[in-house]
């Protein structure tokens, strides 16, 4: 049993949420409002990491993994997106032959994120077949590959159902989904920024399915663009919804928007932002195992620091990132186990190296 700290709170409305935290109750839409307006940080970087430590002890949990893109080409428009390229006459356009997919597969690592556009010339095959390759090369690795959004297009392109399209990915090797393509669920920032992409309903559809079927799956907010504090919260509980229903959400990332070329705002969320989200995102989900901080869209001295306001995973060791890097994100491409243990231990945690299942397979 992990004690509770006393605090000294100087904003009352964030007093009266750890009171309602101190007494077991779940948080609502007017705590996770009063979490993102507070300047009281040290109080709230407090109350999220007792509530991390509750469930995790100091442990801080990371992978060695790479994130394998296999193209950019893309049928989507989405307005926040500088990694996709039009299908016809884009400089930056790329597809990958399998060569240099099975590159991405070496001894070093234990997972692979394989996430990429929706080729419009690519068949549904060749995306089993991504898998199915790689499973081949390594048949210990863990694969988390394709968002909602790419599920709901193989199915499409595949004429399947979307039950139909795992249970081909899962014969073909995967072990879990990510969590992306959710981006906030707000119909009117949909409508403003990828109206052409799949929403809520459909997002939901995909990982609901998985979860029936025992894929274990993760979820994401895209934050810090043109949603407003509600969108944001509201996103937060319409997948606390979820997880009550069926369990199966591993990890929770905020994706902090990367300005890159798109400027759909002047600048990115401060780093005061970052960590009100990660906490905020802690204390609400009383029923996600674990609340990431994505040092690739943060930066690595704001995910550090996040490992003290609820967050308890710094994902891994990437190699290669292309999409956030695309959008100018200013952290490194990668980095090696012994960068992550050396952030884990500067935030007085524990590391704790694990697979894309969350086994845990070394304790440092």
């Amino acid at each position: 049993m992990i004690e509770r700290p006393e605090i000294a709170f100087r904003d009352p409305e964030l007093e009266r949420v750890w009171g309602r935290v101190a007494r077991g109750e779940r948080l609502d839409r007017a705590d996770g409002l009063a979490i993102l307006g507070t300047w009281d940080l040290a109080a709230l970087g407090r109350m999220a990491d007792h509530v991390a430590r509750a469930r995790h002890g100091e442990r801080v949990y990371f992978t060695l993994n790479r994130q394998l893109n296999p193209t950019n080409i893309c049928v989507l428009d989405c307005a926040f997106c500088d990694f996709a390229a039009r299908p016809r006459n884009d400089p930056k356009a790329y597809e990958m032959d399998w060569d240099e997919i099975l590159a991405h597969v070496t001894d070093d690592i234990t997972e692979i994120h394989i996430v990429g556009g929706l080729h419009h010339k690519w068949r549904y095959d060749r995306y089993v077949e991504i898998v199915r390759r790689i499973r081949e090369k390594s048949p210990g690795i863990t694969i988390k590959a394709w968002t909602a959004v790419e599920i709901d297009f193989f199915a499409k392109i595949g004429k399947r159902s979307v039950e139909q399209v795992l249970a081909d990915m899962v014969e073909a090797g995967l072990d879990a989904l990510p969590g992306g393509g959710a981006e906030v669920f707000s119909e009117r920032v949909r409508e403003a920024l990828f109206k052409h992409k799949i929403g809520e309903r459909e997002w939901f559809a995909v990982h609901d399915a998985a979860h029936r079927m025992g894929i274990p799956t993760n979820c994401t907010l895209l934050y810090g663009h043109i949603e407003t504090y509600e969108e944001r919260v509201d996103h937060v509980l319409k997948l606390r919804d979820q997880q009550d229903r069926t369990g199966g959400f591993q990890a929770f990332i905020p994706l902090e928007y990367q300005v890159g070329t798109t400027n759909l705002v002047e600048r990115q969320a401060s780093a005061v932002e970052d960590l009100r989200t990660i906490a905020m995102s802690r204390l609400v989900f009383d029923n996600i195992p674990h609340v990431k901080s994505y040092w690739v869209m943060l930066g690595e001295q704001t995910a550090e620091l996040a490992l003290n306001f609820g967050a308890t995973d710094l994902d891994g060791t990437i190699g290669i990132e292309k999409i956030a890097h695309y959008a100018l994100a200013a952290s490194e491409a990668g980095h090696t186990r012994e960068h992550l243990l050396r952030m884990i231990r500067a935030a007085g945690k524990v590391p704790v190296e694990r697979d894309a299942l969350y086994r845990e397979l070394a304790v440092y």
